[in-house]
């Protein structure tokens, strides 16, 4: 770490991993009994929605940290990790080309770090593979015996930029020539404190502000990478 200067902070869901962390733990708390697969139905039936567009991204995205939060009380932590460890066993290698191959250059003297809405649980197995110095995801809190109460008590991707205040300032690391990549118009904030933002396959709201502000634009699809 001694010779990195920069940091460079990274959104994970849709930006390095194609597809939701938190779904996938959802759908495996699911397999092992541990969420009720009624839950994972009705999940799958919002993904559809957005898919046939009866809905939004949001709306599925917004339902699904709902159904977490809820199925999460009660559940012992060992287990949820457990399953997550699982999970990122089979699913780690599910990466888009682009921000592999940029994080790849970008590890030698950049201070590396991801902040996610999944739960800070997969978040971490996450990491085992990306070797990040930090990631943060969300915090659910942990009660008597390792059991979530079903409470959040931190949630870093409501408010990216003030996360990234924080750790710069904590670290003692400038932001000068510092470098982020997002998906959505939750990470505009972030990308706004950064010298390089760039837009990965961007939702409709963060597509129009960078191209305002002459952000990089950068969309992968299949084995192709157009840089806007």
């Amino acid at each position: 770490m001694k010779n990195k200067t920069k940091i460079a902070v990274f959104d994970i869901d849709g930006t390095i991993f194609r597809s939701n962390l938190q779904f996938e733990l959802l759908s495996g708390l699911a397999y092992k009994g541990i969420f009720s697969k009624k839950t994972r139905d009705k999940i799958i039936k919002s993904y559809r929605n957005w898919l046939h567009n009866k809905s939004t991204y949001e709306d599925y995205k917004n339902e699904l940290i709902s159904r977490y939060r809820k199925e999460i009380k009660g559940k012992n932590k060992d287990d949820v990790v457990k399953v997550a460890q699982n999970v990122i066993a089979f699913y780690h290698a599910r990466q888009f080309i682009y921000t592999k191959n940029l994080i790849q250059e970008l590890r030698k003297d950049h201070f590396m770090v991801a902040i996610s809405g999944s739960p800070v649980e997969i978040v971490k197995e996450y990491n085992q593979y990306l070797k990040f110095d930090d990631v943060f995801g969300t915090v659910y809190e942990i009660g008597h015996d390792k059991v979530y109460t079903g409470k959040e008590i931190y949630v870093p991707v409501q408010n990216k930029a003030d996360a990234l205040k924080i750790y710069v300032a904590e670290k003692g690391i400038s932001l000068t020539d510092s470098l982020a990549v997002g998906d959505s118009s939750a990470d505009i904030a972030m990308l706004e404190l950064v010298d390089y933002p760039i837009a990965f396959n961007s939702d409709e709201i963060l597509y129009n502000y960078a191209r305002k502000k002459k952000w990089k634009i950068v969309v992968e699809r299949k084995d192709v990478i157009y840089k806007l």
